[in-house]
């Protein structure tokens, strides 16, 4: 147990009344409710077996620019904001449409009215702005959607987690990438040199989705100072002097001894190089440099309506391990 659960144990004991606040914080969060949030969604991962909250809602904690609004349920009375901190949610309000959120409630204060709540206040806040509320529910849990139930809301969209081993051999595997597609060259992003015409190939790649078509230069810039950013995993394909295609990896450092999972983090191929192969030898070369680096097993994200890319993943070895799930009132 670590020590902001032991804190909230203390508190609040089973059976005992539990009476708490919610407060709307519609920018940055302080350093110690932010510090707080990560705080939770550890305790919540411990108990759930997996991460309440996503990559983009914690980096967006103490972002100044975040499109966010956070709902925070504190204990009512505590002088001490870190242990009374029971529930989180944030607010996505950067959409056209629709706002997403995510939300967490401490696993030894759950069925006491918090989720509900804050979940309720997400709605208002996202009906107040003419937008649709879509929850995200993380490893698609009973309790999740129990939630989401209670509110009237239903799931609509899946996004897979998938996942296969990387043998060190590639070759031998019959995955080694080949020879680069006729007409293109490959080169390592550049910081400080690329970011601006990666952002635009990858909105028109990912036009109409609605979180990866939105990345923008901040956003580029948070993972750029993340502990596990490497250049040398990001790879950007060029036809004539025109950025075409790329796939970025990602290797978290705590993924430093033992087996070692890395991610094909985000791969897309302009329209104008689809078809020529570019996407499965982008695929094959991710493979190779996590394989360089020592990674043994590789994950990725995606939608589970994209046909395509399922097949692509499929026939490259890869197997359904799980998948997220988001909720909306249809």
């Amino acid at each position: 147990m670590n020590e902001f659960t032991s804190a909230v144990a203390s508190l609040f004991s089973v059976g005992r009344t539990l009476e708490f606040t919610l407060d709307d914080v519609p920018a940055l969060l302080t350093p110690e409710d932010a510090a707080a949030v990560r705080a939770l969604a550890r305790a919540a991962r411990e108990t759930d077996g997996v991460a309440p909250l996503s990559e983009q809602p914690l980096l967006w904690l103490e972002a100044a620019d975040a499109p966010v609004r956070h709902v925070l349920a504190r204990a009512s009375g505590s002088t001490n904001r870190g242990p009374s901190l029971l529930g989180y949610a944030q607010l996505d309000l950067g959409g056209t449409s629709r706002a997403s959120a995510e939300l967490v409630v401490h696993p030894y204060v759950r069925r006491r009215g918090i989720g509900v709540a804050m979940l309720s206040r997400v709605q208002h806040l996202a009906q107040a702005r003419g937008r649709m509320l879509a929850l995200w529910a993380h490893g698609d849990l009973t309790a999740a959607r129990r939630l989401g139930a209670s509110r009237g809301l239903s799931v609509t969209r899946e996004l897979w987690r998938m996942g296969r081993p990387l043998p060190a051999d590639l070759v031998a595997a019959d995955l080694d990438a080949g020879a680069t597609p006729a007409g293109v060259t490959v080169r390592d992003f550049v910081p400080g040199q690329d970011e601006a015409a990666w952002v635009q190939l990858n909105a028109r790649v990912f036009a109409s989705h609605p979180e990866q078509g939105r990345v923008s230069l901040a956003d580029v810039s948070a993972r750029e100072r993340e502990p596990w950013f490497d250049p040398r995993g990001f790879a950007l394909a060029e036809s004539d002097g025109e950025l075409v295609g790329y796939c970025w990896t990602k290797v978290p450092p705590q993924a430093s001894r033992g087996e070692r999972t890395g991610e094909i983090y985000v791969l897309g191929v302009d329209e104008s190089a689809r078809g020529t192969g570019l996407g499965r030898w982008l695929l094959r070369d991710g493979l190779r440099r996590l394989a360089a680096v020592g990674v043994t097993q590789v994950e990725l994200y995606l939608d589970g309506d994209n046909e395509a890319a399922k097949a692509t993943y499929l026939g490259s070895g890869f197997s359904r391990l799980a998948a997220d799930v988001q909720m909306t009132s249809v």
